[in-house]
């Protein structure tokens, strides 16, 4: 059925505005943002089609990307890419808020920070979270994209930045793909070597904090960052 042959206070966007988007299901959401659907079908039914292949609902849309969209009869790369865009922002929104005061000693707030953003990564990205002496945040560097290797993640790269940006002491934090955040001994050689190099320099590293699939690891909790 096309979205024209429904009634009125049924199709997707005259229901969005006279009640609000929250009153629409998954299926009419993804509809609005498809627009349109295919021949003989509507944008709703096409929604119901990609929501067919979450295997984990609307959470396998956070691992999807565009060929996974693409197999889809009557989703081409401009629905793709916009489907693909709206999860996106959704992710930014989930994981954005204000930088907080006092993080250094907090790993909860420091996982809460990335958890949305990291989770659903298939790569390993590892990041520096550099704060004051007051425990604010100062910034948030990437350090670098791939698995996590001594090589790959270098004091010079990470302290670097530092060292410019004035910092007081720095929090690492990277993402396991695998979804167990437990550490790794790559992760405990490498952030070894990283406290290493920021007690030459006099800064230190407050913490390590892995994160998983809704949980994560503090090297600091667990004893092994002092």
């Amino acid at each position: 059925m096309l979205i024209r042959s429904l009634p009125e206070d049924e199709r997707p966007q005259e229901k969005a505005l006279r009640y609000g988007v929250e009153a629409l299901s998954d299926a009419e959401l993804i509809a609005l943002i498809l627009r349109t659907g295919r021949k003989n079908t509507s944008s709703v039914n096409l929604a119901e089609d990609i929501l067919s292949i979450c295997d984990e609902g609307l959470f396998s849309m956070g691992t999807f990307d565009t060929d996974d969209l693409l197999g889809i009869k009557g989703v081409g790369p401009g629905k793709a890419c916009t489907l693909m865009a709206a999860v996106e922002l959704g992710k930014r929104i989930a994981a954005s808020r204000k930088p907080v005061k006092y993080v250094a000693d907090d790993p909860e707030t420091i996982a809460d920070m990335f958890m949305e953003n990291l989770r659903y990564e298939k790569k390993e990205y590892f990041k520096s979270v550099l704060v004051n002496t007051r425990s604010e945040i100062v910034s948030v560097d990437n350090v670098s994209v791939g698995e996590l290797t001594r090589t790959l993640v270098h004091p010079r790269e990470v302290f670097s930045r530092a060292v410019k940006k004035g910092a007081y002491g720095v929090i690492f934090v990277h993402n396991h793909p695998s979804g167990d955040p437990t550490p790794s001994e790559e992760d405990l050689a490498t952030t070894e070597r990283l406290i290493e190099g920021g007690d030459i320099l006099g800064i230190k590293v407050l913490d390590h904090v892995i994160i998983g699939d809704g949980r994560y690891e503090s090297l600091r909790a667990l004893d092994i960052i002092k």
